[in-house]
């Protein structure tokens, strides 16, 4: 058998865009919040049920946490309250705009940052403001979060790079989603923010050109060029195109990777998270006592592709060794070396499937 990749990108053809890279052609813009970029946003405003003006695209997920975090107006040095066990982009959001990641753990279950860790982080820690992530997919609970900002004054900014289609809107937090390629909506790069406060929308999308008042031409304040150009639009727009199709195709293959899974290694421990949700990658927690490296490089000999999912965790990472850490990460030091990240695409056939449960399998009773 050929060598099971990790991720294959589900990217709209030339044939499912060309009408939309036509249209940039005939309307002779390309950047600058031009037509399909408006188009976009309209789109997800319809599929998030929230309106237009609660929603801005940016370059990335990573410029919209960051911008996301200025519009907040928090000052420089803010202390902004992470989960251990998350993409680094997290923690470097947070830096990259001169405000302070502290590091938090997480919940065993969920393998995420709750609102009672939160809780709990606040009274040992001054915290001015929270991000927790929609780990693996998983999403955050709008309406808890919604109260805790609401009671204790601190702004939540959901880092949901991975979770289009499972993470709804809130109505006192910011969403941030991603699209690259290798999400559920792919526009090869991009991204975007939803909030509540149309203000805070207008103040992103300031920021993300230049910070600038485009009608005096005066710099406002310090932002930076994360726009989403119209070409990355249209291909997002392409793939909305084939979004309905996409989620249940995800949601079918999770349901029978998942059960291929449960019966062939019966040792594995999974996240806690819905199982009808639409998931870009398949993670697992290995049983007490196996390292995913190991197993991935024998995985790897079978021709299997692997990865470490999240890990190091935040606060085993050298060029964070500095950050606070409020308590003891015990979850996130007991789960870290164990998650490991099995090939999962769409087009991934039932033959590929039983070979990576069969070799997982083995290589967890030896």
């Amino acid at each position: 058998m050929d060598k099971i990749p990790l991720l294959v990108p589900l990217m709209p053809t030339l044939e499912q865009a060309k009408a939309y890279f036509a249209e940039i052609d005939g309307n002779r813009h390309y950047t600058n919040f031009g037509p399909l970029s408006r188009r976009l946003e309209q789109r997800l405003a319809n599929d998030l049920g929230v309106e237009q003006e609660n929603v801005t695209t940016v370059s990335n997920c990573t410029v919209g946490l960051e911008l996301a975090l200025q519009a907040r107006g928090l000052p420089l040095g803010a202390r902004v309250l992470l989960p251990s066990l998350t993409f680094v982009a997290t923690a470097t959001a947070v830096s990259r705009v001169g405000m302070t990641p502290v590091i938090a753990d997480i919940d065993a279950e969920g393998w995420s940052l709750t609102p009672e860790i939160a809780r709990d982080a606040t009274l040992r820690e001054h915290i001015d403001a929270i991000m927790p992530v929609a780990t693996f997919g998983n999403p955050q609970d709008p309406a808890l979060w919604d109260a805790f900002e609401r009671e204790t004054g601190i702004p939540v900014i959901v880092d949901a790079a991975g979770a289009y289609g499972n993470q709804s809107a809130g109505s006192a937090i910011d969403v941030v989603f991603s699209f690259h390629a290798t999400k559920s909506l792919g526009a090869a790069e991009g991204g975007a923010v939803v909030s509540p406060d149309p203000q805070r929308i207008q103040r992103i999308r300031a920021l993300s050109n230049f910070g600038l008042d485009v009608r005096s031409g005066t710099l406002v304040e310090l932002g930076t060029n994360g726009k989403m150009s119209e070409y990355h639009c249209a291909l997002g727009l392409a793939s909305f195109d084939m979004w309905e199709q996409v989620k249940e195709d995800r949601r079918e293959l999770y349901a029978r990777y998942m059960a291929r899974l449960r019966a062939a290694c019966p040792s594995l421990q999974f996240q806690n998270k819905p199982e009808s949700g639409v998931y870009p990658l398949m993670a697992v927690l290995l049983p007490e006592g196996k390292d995913a490296i190991s197993i991935g490089n024998r995985l790897s000999n079978a021709g299997i592709d692997t990865r470490r999912w999240y890990t190091p965790a935040l606060h085993q990472q050298p060029a964070l060794r500095d950050c606070t850490m409020v308590g003891e990460p015990m979850n996130a030091n007991r789960l870290a070396g164990r998650i490991i990240g099995l090939p999962f695409f769409l087009g991934i056939n039932d033959a590929q499937i039983d070979h990576v449960c069969q070799s997982l399998a083995a290589e967890l009773e030896s």
